[in-house]
């Protein structure tokens, strides 16, 4: 699930090696439908087809919270390029797994044909999510990009997440993939996030105060019983409990492991920038939670190309002057690690052609429901540009 998971270390990313010359190691998990061919319709054979691919990937790929569904991740990595090739092999070996089953895989948030009511998948978190949520959990079929970047100071990192929540709803914006859920026009860029923010403690964090606090809060929000366990809850920014790592995750999974890979960058450049900040003393700016929801909801609805909420100014501006203030924060950050022109190109091509949200429509404009689904598994097993 991209909610409720990753509490055994086969659900976990490889833990890091140090830093290579100051750079923070940077890994990612891309949620992944599996699809008919025939159809376009999502089918439950994620454990199936997770077990082929490990013949070649091992523990770079599982199940996930739906048997609809494969996960696939990356080690950590101090260079994005090689964490592209390792997205662009992990994608080719379960497209080859799935193929051999008779199936394609699909890189999108939310299933475009069918997802109703799916399989759950066997594992004791996601049992616990259904028992808590009950029929919010219904149609929880979803798929996203998480990245965890190498923080190993928890003070530090607890406070970090003060500092990304502003910037969450662009990591929303910019990854917009889910328009379509079971056979239908939703009207938003990510229904994936909008069926995310329905969940108790789901989406952004609230400001927290020091690691203590955040301890505090998510062992007390597990003894209400509105999070299932205290070591993991739902946030889309969170320290790992067991790795030394921050992850984020409000991100959907994008039609291009090209874009996963800048968005790594992105996500990597803003924790060093925000880490940097809370080691000067910064603890972070305290933003109004309704605000930082509205943003997101802006986020969701538009995508790439509306005007949406800044939550910093609460001003309405224009998703290519939010980029730019995004790029002027982090830009130091991005040149180090050797990622400028990478992110400039992600963000190059979003004025160019918007996210997977406008893909999508694009080729249902082209040829309906079914167009989109081959043109994302099409996407998903040929080779990709770097």
């Amino acid at each position: 699930m991209d909610d409720t998971t990753e509490t055994s270390s086969r659900r976990s990313v490889p833990a890091p090696p140090a830093c290579a010359a100051g750079v923070p190691t940077v890994g990612v998990e891309e949620e992944l439908f599996l699809v008919c061919p025939g159809t376009g319709a999502v089918v439950g054979a994620g454990p199936r087809v997770a077990a082929l691919a490990a013949r070649e990937l091992g523990d770079l790929v599982a199940g996930e919270f739906t048997d609809l569904q494969v996960e696939v991740r990356t080690p950590p990595c101090t260079d994005t390029g090689e964490l592209h090739a390792h997205l662009v092999r992990a994608r080719q070996a379960v497209a080859a797994a799935a193929a051999g089953e008779g199936l394609r895989v699909c890189p999108s948030a939310t299933p475009v044909i069918g997802g109703s009511h799916a399989p759950v998948g066997d594992h004791p978190r996601y049992r616990a999510g259904v028992e808590l949520y009950r029929s919010l959990m219904d149609d929880f079929v979803v798929s996203a990009l998480h990245v965890h970047v190498l923080l190993p100071d928890r003070e530090v990192a607890a406070l970090v997440g003060n500092h990304l929540r502003p910037w969450l709803p662009l990591l929303v914006e910019m990854t917009a993939n889910s328009p379509y859920f079971d056979g239908r026009d939703t009207g938003y860029a990510s229904w994936r996030t909008v069926t995310r923010l329905r969940i108790p403690a789901l989406g952004p964090p609230p400001y927290i105060e020091s690691f203590d606090d955040y301890r505090r809060t998510t062992a007390q929000l597990a003894a209400a019983r509105v999070v299932p366990f205290a070591d993991l809850p739902f946030w889309d920014v969170r320290p790992h409990p067991r790795l030394p790592t921050i992850e984020v995750r409000s991100m959907d999974v994008p039609p291009d492991p090209a874009d996963s890979a800048a968005v790594a960058a992105v996500v990597r450049a803003l924790v060093d920038t925000s880490a940097r900040l809370v080691e000067g003393g910064d603890p972070g700016p305290r933003l109004s939670s309704d605000l930082l929801r509205g943003a997101y909801w802006y986020s969701t609805r538009d995508g790439w190309t509306g005007t949406g909420l800044d939550a910093l100014s609460a001003a309405m501006l224009p998703a290519p002057e939010r980029a730019r203030r995004l790029m002027d924060h982090i830009g130091p950050a991005l040149q180090r690690f050797g990622d400028l022109d990478r992110a400039a190109a992600f963000f190059d091509r979003l004025a160019a052609h918007g996210t997977g949200a406008h893909r999508q429509r694009a080729a249902h404009r082209a040829g309906g429901l079914p167009h989109v689904v081959a043109d994302l598994t099409a996407n998903c097993a040929a080779p990709h540009r770097e």
